[in-house]
């Protein structure tokens, strides 16, 4: 059985050239889980698979990841064989203002007889939630302010962290054992995003070697990142993964 990140964008908010930070966890080829829903992200998801999302986990509201949902919506709404079926995975803090973001519009369509969340599967969770059989952590980040927002791993195969400061208590408790480490990274850091200077502070060689970084600001800013010596994501690419390990004991 293979396992695969599928990166269909790879982008901070501002480089649309690089389309919307967003991935997708294969198996065999096929798509499991997408995680973020940016504004491009359902053209390239449907161009890749031809069907809209099964599983969707939302690391937290920012508009460059929530700002498809709505055209996912209607993907999903206007065909009686999806409605209902996408299952949205999000951690409960963040439901308050994922409701004020995409759902609370008022009548999501114009003739009425529709509540938004009824075209999706909401599945809110803290620790983690299952999917297709396996256990995925999630975890909290350090993004623009405490409690909004959550990266997830699968044991042994891979971390993603969305947005995010270094993070390197998180990590050593989700992905210590030879996890792919997808991490947001440019070339300047701020109080919302890791810089190139914060990686090699704040991570051991260790981890740094699996670290594959997104979420840069320009094709020279990725280009710059990888003469540091660093493996950058690109958009379009898969990257093969580590098989998942057994359950931990506390899982589920």
């Amino acid at each position: 059985m293979n396992w695969t990140l599928h990166f269909l964008g790879v982008g901070a908010a501002h480089a649309v050239e690089l389309g919307s930070s967003s991935v997708v966890l294969e198996r065999d080829g096929a798509p499991v889980l997408l995680i973020d829903c940016g504004p491009d992200t359902l053209d390239r998801y449907l161009a890749a698979y031809g069907e809209p999302p099964r599983a969707l986990y939302i690391t937290h509201t920012h508009m460059d990841h929530v700002g498809g949902m709505e055209r996912l919506f209607f993907r999903l709404w206007f065909d009686e064989q999806w409605r209902g079926r996408t299952r949205v995975f999000i951690h409960a803090g963040l439901m308050t203002w994922l409701q004020g973001r995409v759902a609370d519009y008022p009548s999501v369509l114009a003739e009425g007889g529709a509540n938004f969340w009824e075209a999706f599967h909401l599945v809110p969770c803290t620790r983690g939630f299952w999917l297709e059989g396996r256990w995925f952590d999630v975890f909290g980040t350090r993004h623009h302010m405490a409690g909004t927002s959550y990266g997830v791993a699968l044991a042994g195969s891979f971390a993603y962290t969305g947005d995010t400061r270094p993070i390197p208590e998180a990590l050593a408790r989700v992905a210590d054992g030879g996890e792919v480490i997808a991490h947001d990274c440019g070339l300047v850091g701020n109080p919302s995003h890791t810089g190139i200077d914060d990686i090699e502070r704040e991570y051991p060689a260790s981890v740094r070697e699996r670290l594959r970084l997104y979420h840069y600001g320009s094709e020279a800013d990725g280009a710059a990142l990888q003469s540091r010596g660093y493996a950058i994501a690109r958009a379009g690419e898969r990257i093969a993964l580590p098989a998942p390990a057994p359950l931990r004991p506390d899982a589920g």
